[in-house]
């Protein structure tokens, strides 16, 4: 018998690179797919965390009988200006998320947020001043009050932790120099004039005393869900809680200049004098995405959603003006007031928190009207339609604009 013909045949070397090219080919047409649903499945997941905060929102007003407050919290004798730090207060600085986190399976951060807390993050006893001019700093070593210092103090262990509820997974942001970062924010209104501020005055002690020209002010542009330093209620919502936005999602920055993350310095021009789209003109031309390198953004860390706990709208709030994933800009700097929109990681567009509690895609092509608008104000059409389309309506709680498209998924 001859043995050799009993021998199987090998692949040749044309036939090993033909079946590699086909398993690479199919790789190639595979790995898409996989990461389309990887990212349908970070998107769903974006998607619950928000309804975690809308039923928590519900049931703290069914608790309260009131919205938590945005701007809310304690304040001392001696910090006279809202952007001022303190370690003896907050500056009624806190977000409306602070007042969620009992609500959102978040005991423990609340018992360190509600109680005076005698160790800071470093397992030290609390610091002496870390801030500036006429700072509060605690004394003999502390503890920090109940409610805590203001956001932005490092050693207070609640306002660096990252809560995984307020992380969207899409948004691959983390670490220094933000603290404990948030995907999603408040909704201020289609009008952001005096939104970092409220009717609270400046320059003098304690922070809260009421400026007269401030409350018209506010009381004109505060149109929103959430107002800052206000109470706000269900009942206040007369357009109707599935016509009305309360919250909307942000992408937190990653020190890339990106338009959406990282806001312009205006440089002392009031927001109440340029149009939601007037920005657009110092964006690269090559890059659109992103800030020409000529221009000033504000500082590194200052990016969109660096301090959970912090009301201002660069970094827990934003505005029905400008449409999702829009640039944003700011007065002069982070502390301040300026055009906040809503953004994401997501392909194009955002989630939205509705107030009844649904959660929807809202999308970067929204009708969002006029973007060369002026937006309205306490001396500027007070109390009319918003001129930002159906976008700007729905911003507004209480506009009686008429919302005729159907906006569940």
């Amino acid at each position: 018998m001859n043995h050799s013909s009993l021998r199987r045949p090998g692949f040749t070397l044309v036939e090993l690179l033909v079946v590699i090219a086909i398993i690479g080919i199919l790789v190639g047409l595979l790995l898409p797919a996989v990461q389309a649903a990887r990212e349908a499945a970070r998107r769903m997941s974006c998607s619950n965390n928000f309804k975690q905060i809308g039923l928590a929102i519900h049931n703290y007003h069914s608790a309260y009988k009131q919205l938590p407050v945005h701007g809310g919290g304690t304040t001392d004798s001696v910090t006279t200006h809202i952007w001022r730090p303190s370690e003896t207060s907050n500056n009624g600085r806190l977000s409306y998320l602070v007042g969620l986190m009992p609500f959102m399976e978040q005991q423990g951060i609340w018992e360190m947020i509600s109680n005076p807390l005698n160790v800071d993050s470093r397992g030290n006893s609390p610091p002496n001043a870390s801030g500036n001019g006429a700072a509060q700093s605690l004394r003999n070593g502390g503890p920090f009050s109940p409610m805590g210092p203001t956001p932005e103090e490092i050693l207070y262990t609640p306002w660096t932790t990252e809560i995984p509820t307020l992380r969207c997974p899409s948004d691959p942001g983390f670490g220094l120099p933000a603290l404990g970062r948030t995907n999603y924010a408040a909704c201020l209104g289609d009008s952001a004039e005096r939104a970092h501020q409220g009717r609270w005055t400046n320059g003098s002690a304690p922070m809260g005393k009421t400026n007269t020209t401030l409350s018209i002010e506010i009381q004109g542009a505060g149109r929103g869900a959430f107002t800052t330093h206000e109470s706000r209620r269900f009942r206040d919502v007369l357009d109707g809680l599935s016509n009305t936005i309360a919250a909307g999602e942000i992408a937190t920055d990653l020190g890339d200049r990106d338009g959406r993350t990282i806001a312009l310095n205006r440089a002392w021009q009031f927001v109440r004098n340029y149009a939601p789209n007037d920005c657009k003109q110092f964006l690269d031309p090559a890059r659109p995405r992103f800030w020409d390198q000529t221009n000033n953004v504000v500082g590194a860390n200052q990016g969109r959603g660096f301090l959970w706990a912090e009301h201002r709208p660069n970094f827990s709030g934003f505005f029905t003006a400008a449409p999702p994933n829009s640039e944003i800009c700011s007065e002069q700097n982070a502390g301040n007031s300026g055009w906040y929109a809503a953004s994401s990681r997501h392909q194009g567009g955002a989630h939205i928190l509705m107030a009844d509690g649904a959660v929807i895609f809202m999308t970067d092509s929204v009708e969002s009207g006029d973007q060369n608008a002026l937006a309205l104000n306490a001396y500027r059409t007070p109390g009319g339609e918003s001129p930002y389309g159906l976008w700007g309506a729905l911003g507004t709680r209480a506009a009686k604009e008429t919302i005729s498209e159907q906006l569940n998924q």
